[in-house]
């Protein structure tokens, strides 16, 4: 299953100007907090998890909150996705993939998700 999501990042600079920390925290955990080096970091993250609940089909809701995933960061800098075991249990992930891609004001996260199990399967004919 693959999920993209597209944020402006001036809508994150504008975020962080009215909240502060205390907005990011809306989505980001504490780890998730330290990772973030400008607004535009921050745009990416939330693209990563938009894109990652669209991918489940659910979007974000009682079902896939931004806090049953975590982003963090390989040795050489790479973002990866943790999720939670609710999560990974009720939709049967064996394997996340993701990307995070900035352009000009824009961020894009892509999200591809290995399952189990799948009624997405193709269709025969």
């Amino acid at each position: 299953m693959i999920g993209i999501d597209l944020i402006k990042t001036s809508r994150m600079e504008h975020l962080i100007e009215r909240f502060g920390e205390k907005g990011l925290l809306k989505f980001l955990s504490t780890d998730e907090l330290l990772l973030i080096k400008s607004y535009k970091t921050a745009a990416g993250f939330w693209a990563i998890k938009e894109a990652f609940s669209k991918a489940l089909g659910t979007g974000i809701g009682k079902d896939c909150s931004f806090h049953d995933m975590r982003i963090y960061k390989t040795d050489k800098g790479a973002p990866k996705l943790s999720l939670s075991k609710k999560i990974i249990n009720e939709f049967k992930i064996v394997d996340v993939s993701v990307s995070i891609t900035h352009d000009g004001e824009y961020a894009v996260g892509v999200v591809a998700i290995e399952v189990l199990t799948s009624s997405n399967k193709v269709k025969q004919f």
